[in-house]
């Protein structure tokens, strides 16, 4: 039967990576209105934002990084969730993810201060290895 309460921190950091998107944009456009950037469909992919200050293009790496090893996250909470382990030890690991996941986007939309990332970024992994390792020996057994 599935534990469903392994659904409440995969909702979560959906709805962080709308917050993210966002305030990307939120920053992303006045910062093109400033530079009076005249968009040009025709230049290189990233060519034309990577004239805008560092600080605004935080937000947009920081968005497209919740679109990639989180999507691993979604799919071994849902793993969890199917196989009746969504709760105590694997519930927690979800939420400990997300925080670091949560921190881990401040911390690189806002002073991105590459050590201190990486290092969210590690221990942020290693969760999601201990997750992965506890589904996959749940699914086995």
């Amino acid at each position: 039967m599935p534990s469903k309460a392994i659904l409440l921190p995969v909702v979560a950091l959906v709805a962080w990576t709308f917050v993210v998107w966002a305030w990307m944009y939120a920053t992303r456009i006045p910062a093109i209105r400033r530079a009076r950037m005249k968009l040009d469909r025709h230049a290189p992919r990233g060519e034309q934002m990577a004239s805008l200050p560092a600080v605004v293009r935080w937000k947009a790496d920081n968005y497209n990084h919740l679109l990639e090893q989180p999507t691993l996250f979604y799919a071994i909470a849902l793993t969890s969730c199917l196989l009746g382990r969504g709760d105590g030890l694997d519930l927690t690991l979800a939420w400990v993810y997300v925080g670091l996941r949560v921190a881990h986007s401040l911390w690189q939309a806002t002073t991105n201060v590459i050590e201190v990332r990486f290092a969210l970024f590690f221990v942020s992994s290693l969760i999601l290895a201990a997750m992965t390792v506890r589904a996959g020996l749940a699914a086995m057994g």
